[in-house]
């Protein structure tokens, strides 16, 4: 309850600061700069208000930015020349290690993995169940269900998926829905999630579970979009179920497929939570994230080093971020 009374404060603290701001910085500008008449001087005043009214509100917001992420993109940059006491220049060497390092290129392939399975899985199961649900009464009732793992953070999916892949030695009653499941018919349980290799699916369908409610919502929007003489057409030309979806609807909304498919790949590339709270990484699930966490604050800690993946991680996802960018800004140009 504690817990629940300072999260409500600080919403609360936080609303309340933002409105105030708000209020206050208009009504501030008001008075410095009065316009409430026709003289030249209130018509100056004006058009200067015009011009410094939006930094007032983009003025924090660019303040946080620059504060939280661009002297971190850069201070990266700089920490990944260096030792991992930040202090001796060591020129190329941590990316050296890196290539070299079989931890990281594990990091490597499970990322890949990642970035292969979920994206594609999502996607795919969000513009089934967008499609699928338009044409069923109770359909608005599936996509809240549906799309309620969106409101669960990565740790609170993460403990949920603990116990459905819970493992007891044999012998134990099973706890775990899967183990339950795999026992009733009379196999034996296992640890899923220490199982090198196959743990990344299992880690990777938590995270399916969590985005296939965005991707239906995002594709049902644009499903419902598509114009109805397109439809209308196609039906009395013959078109069947499959041939509808599949020739129809699929070409007209495949740029925002793109940019659901992106958008969840950007995600993929940063995921952290997920492992580190099922498997820490360990039986071969690393992942770069959890890997520059773990040089960068265990162990003493290594900056260069840690700084190094982390630079891979923003290299990684900047070319995708920026074509994200440009065919949503082409999708609303066309609309």
């Amino acid at each position: 309850m504690q817990h629940l009374i300072s999260a409500l404060i600080a919403i609360v603290a936080g609303v309340g600061a933002c409105a105030l701001y708000y209020f206050a910085a208009n009504a501030l500008l008001d008075i410095i700069l009065p316009f409430r008449d026709a003289s030249p001087r209130a018509v100056r005043n004006q058009k200067l208000a015009s011009v410094i009214r939006p930094w007032l509100f983009l003025g924090p917001a660019l303040l946080v930015l620059g504060l939280y992420l661009v002297y971190p993109v850069i201070d990266s940059l700089r920490l990944s020349f260096y030792d991992r006491t930040g202090e001796e220049f060591v020129g190329l060497s941590n990316y050296g290690w890196a290539v070299n390092d079989p931890e990281f290129r594990q990091s490597i392939f499970n990322n890949l993995l990642w970035l292969i399975f979920v994206p594609a899985v999502s996607t795919g199961f969000g513009l089934v169940i967008a499609f699928l649900t338009d044409r069923i009464w109770w359909g608005n009732i599936a996509k809240s269900l549906i799309f309620m793992p969106m409101a669960i953070s990565f740790i609170g999916a993460s403990v949920i998926w603990k116990f459905i892949y819970d493992f007891r030695s044999e012998g134990s009653v099973q706890i775990g829905l899967l183990n339950a499941i795999v026992e009733g018919f009379g196999f034996a349980p296992q640890a899923w999630i220490t199982i090198p290799f196959w743990n990344n699916f299992f880690l990777m369908i938590i995270l399916v579970w969590i985005q296939t409610g965005f991707a239906m919502v995002i594709l049902s929007a644009a499903l419902r979009g598509i114009p109805d003489e397109t439809i209308e057409a196609a039906i009395i030309d013959g078109a069947k179920g499959y041939q509808l979806f599949f020739y129809i609807m699929i070409p007209q909304i495949w740029g925002t497929i793109a940019v659901v498919w992106t958008t969840i790949t950007i995600l993929v590339l940063k995921v952290f939570d997920i492992v580190l709270a099922m498997t820490n990484g360990q039986w071969d699930s690393e992942v770069l994230a959890n890997l520059m966490f773990d040089w960068m604050f265990r162990g003493g800690g290594d900056f260069g080093r840690g700084a190094t993946i982390a630079v891979v991680i923003m290299v990684a996802v900047i070319p995708i971020m920026i074509w994200n960018i440009r065919r949503a800004n082409a999708e609303m140009e066309n609309r």
